[in-house]
């Protein structure tokens, strides 16, 4: 990354009233949305869910994959960021897609509560319990966020083979918390269409705001 033009970029796009706008509004977005979540995660586990069995999940036992599991989607953030970071345009994108993302969480969480798979092995994510609380969070289930969370990086990387790598992990990412019983699979396979939605109405949402003449 050239310092120059990275400053270059961003100072011109910041000029701009309608890019500038729609930058801290996404910021401030992101901001009160991860904050709700964080407090809506806690109140999620004192409700009681629907239980069922998965008949995929059936089949065999969980694996601990919750090392490898994260070394994936952190290494898949940091890429996006050190991406995105560079093009103003795609990063006000990503901040509203997974504004909008989280937002899903909470809507579906809330109208589909369910209980972990009696097998799981929890997913103890270090970062995201920083925010909440140290007890476990494990029925923010439907859908699964991590598979969506990187499913959004992959809609929004625009060179190819990055874009193969967010795909590739998108996959590895779901099948580990498979595996782990962490997710149902229903979970995982819903995930890809809420991050699509997600990234659709951000979309609108920034050409909107950006072709906006006054």
């Amino acid at each position: 990354m050239n310092t120059k033009t990275f400053l270059s970029t961003w100072k011109t796009e910041l000029a701009d009233k309608n890019y500038r706008n729609l930058f801290f509004i996404s910021i401030i977005a992101i901001s009160i949305v991860l904050i709700l979540f964080a407090k809506y995660r806690i109140y999620n586990e004192t409700r009681i869910g629907f239980v069922f069995v998965d008949p995929f999940q059936a089949l065999f036992s969980p694996i601990d994959l919750t090392w490898s599991t994260f070394s994936l989607i952190y290494g898949g953030l940091l890429l996006g960021l050190y991406y995105f970071i560079q093009k103003p345009h795609v990063f006000v994108h990503a901040l509203l897609t997974y504004s909008i993302l989280v937002l899903f969480r909470i809507l579906l969480m809330y109208s589909l509560p369910l209980e972990p798979p009696s097998t799981m092995i929890s997913l103890r994510d270090p970062f995201v319990e920083l925010f909440a609380s140290g007890q476990p969070l494990d029925k923010d289930l439907f859908f699964s966020g991590h598979t969506a969370t990187m499913f959004m990086l992959f809609l929004l990387t625009y060179k190819f083979k990055i874009k193969w790598i967010f795909l590739i992990g998108s996959i590895l990412i779901g099948l580990s918390v498979i595996i782990q019983h962490t997710h149902y699979t229903v979970d995982v396979l819903a995930a890809p269409f809420v991050a699509y939605s997600s990234y659709r109405i951000a979309l609108y949402i920034k050409d909107s705001v950006l072709n906006k003449t006054d």
